[in-house]
């Protein structure tokens, strides 16, 4: 009944679908180009952006560039880099007084996921004052034009510079939940490679992974997803197939890093409307417990999930078996991708399993997966508390 329930819902978000607008950001793309944002933001009427960012990147430097551009171009700028690695409400309250007691009309997102997502909320809140955080978490809890938004990754994974979706951790509770909303898509895409060459290699290995990650459940979802959709998942998995491993190897490969930016954007792009599944569900219940980097449970659960899902993901994950070169059955190519997935992991460090996943935690996870995954995420396989049970005492016997 419960499976019923949740592919009725389903259908009806995949004819809502029709109705809302899921539009793709403009692109900026070329090594450089983030110290040419001037005219564009003056273009949508933006002279005082906020440049939300972490602690991190302001260390090292790396908005200065652009902040000096767009200070020599005559553009008030101030820069908020108070960004925790998992954005908390808390976050977001402190960048939307410092919006405000600014004057600005405009936000900058730079970073990774979590500048990105905690720039998102702040600009739900700018144009939804009257609400919180909790509030707008779900489903068009927004519904709001936002000040000129410009996305700059600095990493090539998250895709957030393209998606209607911003996670936030509540700072009491730790629980981690979404703001899925049209709104949120950036308005601007800024894909400069420069920034991440260098990125160390366990960065670039679990950003790239959790591209990886999106391409595939959006892939295996497909309810929601059009032809766009499913053209962007299966780029960005040839992509990262191909560029990946070069980028990890060398950081300073120009090429790869341009197209694992590319990749990510296009993974991006294809979940926004395909929307994630039960590998994100799950993944962040560790990183709002534990503390686990995104991307790293992301890069972890995914092979798990896909060989639970069995046979119901063979043919579509065959489809991007082939993407990558793979040959085979349906079931041959399958297992291929996932022993490929898997191979990649080991290769650049990633963890085969988390040890620090908690009996007495286990009841709580279930709980918070099965709310974010049902109904609202078209999976091969609904799952219940017992299936995520499974998989969390898997990833634990793993490590």
């Amino acid at each position: 009944m419960k499976t019923l329930l949740c592919r009725i819902f389903q259908l009806g978000m995949k004819l809502g679908y029709y109705l809302i607008p899921v539009r793709t950001p403009e692109l900026i793309t070329g090594e450089g180009c983030v110290q040419t944002l001037a005219q564009p933001l003056l273009d949508r009427g933006a002279t005082h952006p906020l440049v939300v960012t972490d602690s991190g990147l302001s260390q090292l430097g790396l908005p200065d560039g652009m902040v000096e551009s767009l200070r020599a171009a005559g553009l008030s700028v101030t820069v908020y880099d108070g960004v925790q690695p998992n954005p908390t409400d808390e976050d977001v309250e402190d960048g939307l007084q410092l919006y405000r007691d600014a004057g600005c009309d405009g936000i900058i997102a730079f970073g990774g996921g979590s500048p990105m997502d905690c720039a998102k909320a702040i600009g739900a809140r700018v144009v939804r004052p009257k609400r919180t955080i909790a509030k707008m978490q779900g489903l068009f809890g927004v519904l709001h034009r936002l000040p000129p938004f410009f996305a700059v990754p600095t990493t090539a994974g998250t895709g957030s510079e393209t998606t209607l979706a911003a996670v936030i951790t509540d700072s009491a509770t730790h629980h981690k939940a979404s703001i899925n909303d049209p709104s949120l898509i950036p308005h601007v895409a800024v894909l400069d490679p420069a920034l991440t060459i260098g990125l160390p290699p366990a960065v670039t290995a679990a950003t790239g992974m959790d591209a990886l990650c999106h391409a595939v459940e959006a892939y295996t979802n497909h309810t929601y997803c059009t032809k766009l959709e499913n053209r962007m998942a299966k780029e960005a998995v040839r992509l990262i197939h191909e560029y990946l491993p070069r980028a990890y190897a060398n950081g300073s490969d120009r090429e790869a890093r341009q197209q694992m930016q590319r990749a990510a954007f296009c993974a991006g792009r294809a979940f926004t409307r395909g929307c994630v599944g039960n590998v994100h569900a799950a993944g962040h219940t560790l990183s709002a417990l534990y503390g686990v980097a995104h991307g790293q449970a992301m890069a972890t659960l995914l092979p798990m999930v896909l060989r639970m899902y069995g046979s119901k993901v063979h043919r579509r994950l065959a489809e991007l078996a082939q993407e990558c070169g793979f040959r085979g059955t349906d079931a041959e190519k399958a297992e291929t991708f996932i022993q490929w997935i898997e191979a990649m992991n080991a290769h650049m460090g990633l963890p085969a399993g988390f040890s620090m996943i908690r009996d007495e935690d286990i009841p709580q996870m279930c709980q918070w997966a099965q709310a974010e995954a049902n109904p609202v995420y078209p999976v091969p396989v609904v799952w219940g508390k017992e299936q995520f049970r499974k998989l969390f005492e898997m990833a634990r016997k793993n490590s």
